[in-house]
């Protein structure tokens, strides 16, 4: 099995990416594809076989450790904040700047590529501008237009695509055990989503929320109902991020207690106040997009029960999404139309925005959205 084994449905790019490690080299590269994709799978692979003496075979020690995240000379920087700050940056091209430890390349993977600040992308630019012989720059966006102008025009880019159902069935059958009717289904509910259809395959609870969401649109008959689906979504984005994050925010905490003596001592040095408030408002950063990124999800699950409604609607004859529920869409395609789902597609794509780039409050912009949604409102007029 070959370090390229893990990315599914992507032959045009590990074709492109295997002849850059035969010899057909750049510096810099932009892996773009959507949520879901492999990206950082692909930069981790490409890394892989890079430090590989034979390509990328999977099996020796540097392609065991480059998969590991433990190679010394792949450095990944990914973030669980809303960005990537310029202190960060500088510190990863003054590290670029090192020569390898082994006899091959120096790798900077940067996953997160599209949360670049302005002046976090200036200092990656004069890296890229000026490299050093033997570093290689890999960076990860959704698409060409998450990244700057002058920095996407010194990378050579590989897009991935969405893997389709089948291939997202067999990885799931043959990598991770998943009997394939239940990995057909978290294939399809995850529309090519290689995480999420991991997670809807393997956990109960991952799996249950998707089903409340999906249900949702039928029961939006009122104003009232509108806002208590609104705050339920909230409340369950909340709490998945509390659960993502508990732990993580405790060790980070204890870390910080015994790196000032507070546990040893039993006093707080001068120093220690300003640190825990340094860690304190980047945990809630972190929360915060967590949650953003959970309710992402369920927007993403909203837009395709509309899609599929308007596809037993126009008659288009294409596999459905949610089939599972065909019943429920069947009954939302005779109370709605074309036009009115149309219309809720663009309302959901619009608390998306006001949310993730204008940084309305969840709750706030979700409680208009379902307004707009309601079965019965100027929509379907």
């Amino acid at each position: 099995m070959t370090v390229w084994d893990a990315l599914v449905g992507q032959g045009p790019a590990v074709e492109t990416l295997s002849r850059a490690v035969a010899g057909d080299m750049s510096h810099a590269w932009l892996l773009t594809g959507p949520p879901g994709s492999g990206r950082s799978n692909a930069a981790i692979a490409f890394a892989a076989a890079l430090q590989c003496e034979q390509g990328g075979c999977g099996t020796c020690h540097s392609c065991h450790t480059a998969l590991l995240g433990s190679h010394p000379d792949i450095s990944i920087t990914r973030t669980e904040l809303l960005s990537i700050g310029v202190k960060g940056m500088r510190e990863l091209v003054l590290r670029a700047a090192l020569r390898p430890a082994g006899n091959r390349w120096q790798v900077m993977i940067i996953e997160d590529a599209d949360r670049l600040t302005e002046q976090a992308g200036d200092a990656l630019l004069k890296a890229l501008e000026e490299p050093p012989p033997r570093t290689v720059w890999v960076l990860c966006a959704p698409g060409v237009e998450d990244v700057l102008p002058t920095i996407r025009s010194r990378t050579r880019l590989v897009v991935l695509a969405t893997p389709s159902v089948e291939d997202v069935t067999d990885f799931l059958v043959e990598r991770v055990g998943v009997p394939r009717e239940k990995a057909a289904y978290a294939a399809r509910a995850s529309q090519g989503h290689i995480g999420r259809a991991k997670a809807l395959a393997t956990d109960e609870a991952t799996l249950a929320r998707r089903r409340a969401v999906v249900q949702m649109p039928g029961q939006l008959t009122s104003p009232q109902a509108c806002l208590v689906a609104a705050e339920n979504l909230v409340k369950a984005a909340t709490e998945e991020a509390k659960a993502l994050t508990e732990s993580t925010d405790a060790r980070e905490k204890d870390e910080l207690d015994r790196m000032y003596g507070v546990v040893e001592r039993g006093r707080r040095p001068r120093e220690y106040a300003p640190a825990l408030r340094e860690l304190t408002d980047a945990q809630k950063t972190r929360s915060k997009r967590r949650v953003l990124d959970v309710v992402d999800r369920g927007l993403m699950d909203l837009v395709s029960v509309y899609r599929d409604t308007l596809t037993l609607q126009l008659g288009t004859g294409t596999d459905l999404v949610n089939d599972e529920i065909r019943g429920d869409l069947q009954a939302l395609a005779r109370r709605t139309s074309p036009e009115s789902n149309l219309g809720r597609i663009d309302a959901i794509f619009a608390a998306r925005e006001q949310m993730l780039e204008f940084n309305v409050p969840p709750l706030l912009a979700l409680e208009s959205m379902m307004i707009g949604l309601g079965v019965g409102t100027r929509h379907d007029a």
